[in-house]
């Protein structure tokens, strides 16, 4: 992992950083002189986060935050005070079980995946666009946590793909005009995690990478300025050309894979 005095960002927000990729990208970014914006749902592991990261030197703002609360979002962004980097990491997943996805499921996962990010980024975008530049001539940075699983209309977790791929269409289209004013987006799109949020899968997960990892990538991919953060290549091209298969060949052949559970939270 690259020290943080490699990178520029001295002030960093972090949804969903009480576990997984998360947390290890918390635990990265912990660093003497830098301050941590970080927020999750489940208060306990959010504040074990915490103190990690303190240990480590870094000044922790926690707060306790359910990224589909709008005005709570924005009271969040609107109370930092700087913000060189967010990353929209904040995310449930949930499959068919085999079935028909349940109606409700459908909501949460759009509602925090989809809105969730937009409730943070949009009022991020806001006040990036009133700093003034750093030394690199940039006010900020916003990462979007997607997935390689966004590149494919997968049968077996439906809403899960549909949301992935629609954050990360939107954060390159919006990078394409925003870099314009000094603020970049990303779409980071990590294959899979070893992470409580994958270990329920019974289906193949090929090339899966530990939360560090995952963490030590992004954060160069952030820093080299990549608009769609891939990772691992492999994983990335395999879902690539799985979502150029036929839809037809693709419904015929999910019948002899595993669902992914009904498990939204």
């Amino acid at each position: 992992m690259q020290d943080m005095t490699d990178y520029p960002w001295r002030h960093i927000a972090i949804t969903g950083a009480s576990s997984g990729l998360g947390r290890a990208l918390a635990e990265a970014c912990a660093a003497p002189g830098t301050t941590l914006y970080l927020t999750a749902r489940d208060a306990s592991r959010l504040e074990q986060a915490a103190t990690a990261c303190r240990a480590a030197g870094a000044t922790v703002v926690a707060s306790v935050l359910d990224v589909r609360d709008q005005a709570a979002c924005t009271a969040w962004v609107e109370g930092m005070e700087r913000l060189d980097l967010l990353i929209a990491n904040a995310g449930i997943s949930g499959g068919t079980g085999g079935g028909a996805e349940p109606a409700t499921q459908v909501r949460a996962v759009f509602e925090t995946n989809l809105v969730g990010v937009l409730n943070t980024t949009l009022p991020a975008l806001a006040r990036l666009a009133t700093q003034e530049p750093d030394s690199q001539g940039l006010r900020g940075r916003v990462g979007v946590v997607a997935s390689v699983v966004g590149f494919v209309a997968a049968p077996s977790a439906p809403a899960y793909s549909a949301s992935k791929a629609a954050v990360q269409r939107w954060a390159e289209a919006t990078d394409a005009t925003q870099r314009r004013h000094g603020i970049r987006l990303h779409a980071i799109c990590p294959g899979f995690i070893r992470t409580p949020m994958t270990a329920p899968n019974r289906f193949p997960m090929p090339f899966m990478i530990s939360p560090e990892e995952a963490a030590r990538r992004t954060l160069a991919g952030l820093a080299a300025g990549h608009t769609r953060i891939a990772f691992p290549r492999r994983t990335y091209w395999l879902f690539r050309l799985l979502g150029a298969v036929p839809r037809g060949l693709m419904a015929w052949a999910s019948r002899a894979v595993p669902a992914k559970d009904v498990s939204a939270a």
